[in-house]
């Protein structure tokens, strides 16, 4: 049995006003010809599928077309959904598409989906378990009902599989009789879900700029001892590939990159099988996107020179840090004659500021809210307000004072 671990597509998305679904299309066809290559038996997609809960129509198109071929081809899709997604749109049809070799857990209705697989070794059995706020699974915060949702699987399967007895990463374990956990011979049981796993002690996996949805330190935090008794357990929801805890249980990441604090990250997907003796392999195995994403830094006089610019594809999408002590004139306009996917310019001039004196501190209290707020626009896209924008802050400001 060999499955590929994906998560975070997040179809859809759009960074700093430039549509992803181009680069997302491209991933996903060579996801497909990555599963094609690997014979692998499964695609396990573990949640946010979606950017939005109500998804567009050309991001649902792009997931249908990849869902048709993939099934076509005899790869079977394994994918719960996330914190992004709604879970009844994610789960129509979910009965139907599964003779179609289709599995998908949208929502938790008092049992986790289970999907199984048989193989020399015996069986691979996948639970399902979505993305789900507490009180949807009788707890009071996400650790207490990821481990309902575990309880309530193993009192109606007779099955014991993650009560922490054994500790094991489900390497060289065939889960023969008198292990303790329950097994059958030859059964391997791998979970997908999608939560904020931290480690035995407490460690929180390593964040980026585009988890927008992720809250650190509290409720939302499910350790990994809950998942002990798995051979593999396939996490969606932090971008960056990781693997948390002493047990097999990873974070594939996002397929693309979707900030700027991911420049550094080589994406791509974790290929996981078994050897003969029952010993799991994971396998990583990069995906490239059509551009790249990457950080310039530099004078703006520097960065626009043909000897600068030809170092690396012109086309990617740049972040360009600029330098200039000087006031510069549409700066962002100026860098996309010769990066023509510029998303973003940042001032340093304006990130040295420092400590503010007593003077500085009037000065800003004696701005108006339109000022400030075309203040920090100018800050974050290097430009100013024009006309139209400003008056929508106004008529916001106003909307505001008439409440307070």
């Amino acid at each position: 049995m060999k499955f590929i671990h994906t998560s975070d597509l997040h179809l859809g998305k759009t960074v700093n006003e430039f549509s992803m679904l181009e680069e997302q299309h491209n991933v996903l066809g060579q996801l497909h010809d990555m599963a094609l290559e690997e014979c692998a038996d499964a695609i396990v997609i573990a949640g946010d599928i979606y950017d939005r809960s109500i998804p567009s129509t050309e991001a649902v198109e792009l997931l249908d077309d990849f869902l048709t071929n993939v099934l076509a081809d005899g790869v079977a899709v394994i994918m719960v959904s996330g914190n992004h997604d709604s879970a009844e749109r994610v789960s129509f049809a979910d009965r139907i598409l599964e003779r179609q070799k289709l599995y998908i857990a949208g929502g938790y209705e008092g049992s986790l989906r289970r999907v199984e697989f048989q193989d020399a070794l015996g069986k691979v059995i996948f639970l399902c378990m979505p993305f789900v706020k507490p009180s949807q699974a009788g707890g009071r915060d996400s650790a207490e009902a990821v481990e309902t949702m575990l309880k309530d699987w193993q009192e109606k399967e007779g099955h014991c599989g993650n009560d922490g007895k054994d500790g094991n990463s489900g390497k060289g374990r065939k889960g023969s009789e008198g292990s303790g956990d329950g097994r059958k011979h030859g059964d391997r049981y791998v979970l997908v879900t999608h939560f904020f796993v931290t480690g035995e002690q407490g460690e929180a996996p390593e964040l980026s700029d585009s988890e927008t949805s992720v809250n650190v330190g509290g409720l939302d935090n499910v350790p990994a001892a809950l998942f002990k008794g798995f051979d593999y357990v396939a996490l969606g929801h932090i971008h960056k590939p990781q693997k948390i805890g002493k047990g097999e249980v990873h974070y594939a990441g996002s397929p693309l990159k979707y900030s700027f604090s991911e420049v550094k990250q080589e994406k791509g997907v974790n290929v996981v099988d078994w050897d003969e003796s029952g010993n799991i392999r994971i396998v990583r195995r990069p995906l490239r996107p059509i551009h790249e994403m990457r950080i310039i830094r530099g004078e703006l006089a520097k960065l626009m020179d043909e000897k600068v610019a030809v170092l690396a594809d012109r086309e990617d999408y740049i972040q360009a840090q600029l330098t200039d002590g000087a006031e510069l004139i549409d700066p962002i306009g100026t860098l996309r004659s010769v990066y023509p996917n510029i998303m973003q310019i940042v001032l340093e001039r304006n990130k040295k500021g420092g400590e503010q004196g007593y003077e500085a501190c009037l000065a800003v209290q004696k701005k108006s809210i339109e000022e400030l707020f075309g203040e920090f626009y100018v800050m974050l896209k290097g430009e100013k307000l024009d006309a139209e924008r400003l008056e929508v802050v106004r008529q916001a400001v106003l909307e505001l004072k008439e409440k307070v």
